[in-house]
């Protein structure tokens, strides 16, 4: 049975001068997303896609390169969309991430609702899961469309409590079945 492996970017730097999707990884993101893409576990991945924001497609980039693999791109796999108020300080953002995850059908301060987000998110999961997939597969996205469709495979409310403790982590279910393997587990140290 093939696995599919759900990971979030590590690291980024933190421009508020750039719009949040296009941030990159920082060093330190780089440096745990190359330790995991050489693991054991990453060995029989096939399959790559990764969200259209740069952190993604640079973490993607960084697994590929290793397994010598392409690398699809899906748009639909974005973060929710939090444009309305673009970066806000971690205090901040903390709050309103709070919200978004505990109001999923009210939209927070402007931002995508969490249940339009998870239902985008769960669709492009089938989307790409329904495409010609040997071996494992990797998907290269964000902790908040993450969470939502772990969420959904669990059985769960939309619920903040399945969040990931910090950027860098991944989950994995059957291909098969859809059965979550694990939860939350870190790249790499940080």
């Amino acid at each position: 049975m093939s696995t599919v492996f759900f990971i979030t970017h590590p690291e980024v730097v933190v421009d508020p001068d750039r719009p949040v999707p296009r941030w990159h990884l920082s060093p330190k993101g780089v440096e745990r997303m190359r330790a995991f893409a050489a693991s054991a576990e990453m060995r029989a991945v096939r399959t790559i896609w990764a969200s259209d924001e740069t952190k993604a497609i640079e973490a993607a980039g960084i697994l590929a390169g290793v397994h010598g693999l392409p690398l699809a791109v899906l748009h639909e796999l974005h973060e929710n969309d939090r444009s309305a108020t673009g970066f806000l300080p971690p205090p901040e953002f903390e709050r309103v991430a709070d919200a978004f995850f505990a109001s999923p059908d009210e939209s927070v301060r402007g931002w995508e609702r969490a249940a339009d987000a998870q239902a985008r998110v769960v669709k492009a999961f089938e989307t790409i899961l329904a495409s010609e997939i040997a071996g494992d597969v990797a998907i290269v996205a964000h902790g908040g469309v993450g969470t939502l469709l772990l969420c959904h495979l669990c059985g769960a409310p939309i619920t903040r409590d399945l969040d990931q403790p910090f950027q860098g982590h991944y989950w994995s279910c059957s291909l098969e079945t859809r059965e979550i393997r694990h939860r939350w587990r870190s790249i790499a140290p940080r």
